[in-house]
């Protein structure tokens, strides 16, 4: 039985395991409560809400029939729906595109009878959400946080993600050649949507206040309690749908780095590592606790804030939990019916780590700096 809940969700499993065995090291204190960014807990959970609503009433399939309706083969297909991911995400952070666009990816190659791409398709997914919300501030959490604590004039921003974001279009893009080209033959049911009024209303102004609160044109905790209130009054039914066990999965490891933080050899070492190169400390950083975390904890050691936003976005390759956005494609995926979750793992960590050598080559060159 503990067996099969590793094996169902191991992500979950490493995330509690590491909040505990941390707690020996920090004993449970009043900080644990300021651990937890419930901020980023609070709009997964309202982005979550409006995606399985639109979902509920057949939207995503919709949009996953018209899309298949103009292309012609795979390949072209699954071009398009990391291309969606790495665009989007720009603006809507990569959390979101990820959220929106991994159930669509999902719900295309179920229709046209091509599940054996979903894994290597939701992978470059990620990756180009990743990456592609490299490029504004705005992106990322990693980002926001920087450009603000070092006040970096927005011109050098963009010339510091820049060259990275076309080195990076131009990886994915070779990457998608891995992908056979076969023709599409799928039957279409233009089935009718469920859609009663009051929802689609409901939903498009949820999801409005979602990004809104996102880009911080509104507040957060408006959004979070008028998407509950509105599931818990008009569609109960979504309220299941919401992914509880990921936002667990988030506060473990919010409070698996608040302690990291807390424990002075820990700190030694990354103290000792980033005065040898900060970017080397922030990729490496980045794979431990994430790449959030690991930007907050080393803008304390350094000022150089270029290394900091170029290791930190960067270093969202790698292992599953470099980036924690990366965790949102995988729970999709494992929600699929025989999902593999050992090869998903495996493709990942494969096309990330080749994908993150080819990018530190690239700086190691100066040709990223």
């Amino acid at each position: 039985m503990f067996l099969k809940i590793i094996k169902k969700d191991p992500v979950l499993f490493a995330a509690v395991f590491c909040a505990v065995l941390s707690a020996f090291f920090v004993l449970p204190d009043r900080q644990y409560i300021e651990y937890i960014d419930y901020r980023t807990i609070g709009l997964l959970f309202c982005l979550m809400s409006v995606v399985a609503g639109f979902s509920s009433m057949g939207l995503i399939k919709y949009m996953a029939e018209k899309i298949l309706s103009m292309v012609k083969n795979t390949r072209t297909l699954v071009f398009v729906l990391w291309m969606l991911c790495f665009f989007s995400s720009m603006l809507i952070t990569n959390d979101v595109a990820l959220i929106t666009f991994v159930p669509l990816a999902i719900a295309i190659l179920t229709l046209c009878k091509k599940k054996k791409l979903i894994i290597y398709t939701l992978v470059l997914q990620t990756a180009g959400a990743n990456m592609g919300s490299m490029l504004t501030p705005v992106g990322n959490p990693q980002n926001l946080y920087l450009y603000g604590k070092f006040n970096i004039p927005t011109g050098e921003f963009f010339a510091i993600t820049l060259p990275v974001i076309l080195l990076s279009f131009v990886i994915l893009a070779a990457m998608t050649f891995g992908v056979p080209s076969e023709k599409i033959s799928a039957k279409l049911e233009s089935e009718k949507m469920d859609i009663k009024k009051v929802n689609i209303i409901i939903y498009t102004v949820l999801a409005v206040l979602s990004l809104l609160s996102v880009v911080r044109l509104a507040d957060w905790r408006i959004a979070v309690v008028l998407t509950a209130l509105s599931l818990v009054i008009f569609d109960r039914r979504t309220l299941r749908s919401v992914d509880w066990l990921l936002l667990i999965t988030f506060c473990a490891f919010f409070v698996f780095v608040g302690n990291i933080e807390r424990i002075p050899f820990i700190k030694d070492i990354i103290e000792g590592i980033i005065n040898k190169s900060a970017f080397g400390a922030s990729l490496i950083a980045s794979q431990i606790i994430s790449n959030v975390p690991a930007a907050v904890v080393l803008s304390g050691f350094t000022q150089n804030y270029r290394a900091l936003v170029l290791g930190t976005d960067i270093g969202g390759l790698g292992s599953l939990i470099a980036s924690l956005a990366s965790l949102i494609s995988f729970k999709f995926y494992t929600k699929i019916k025989g999902a593999d979750v050992k090869r998903y793992i495996t493709v990942f960590t494969v096309v990330n780590v080749v994908f993150l050598m080819f990018l530190i080559l690239f700086y190691i060159l100066g040709i990223i700096k």
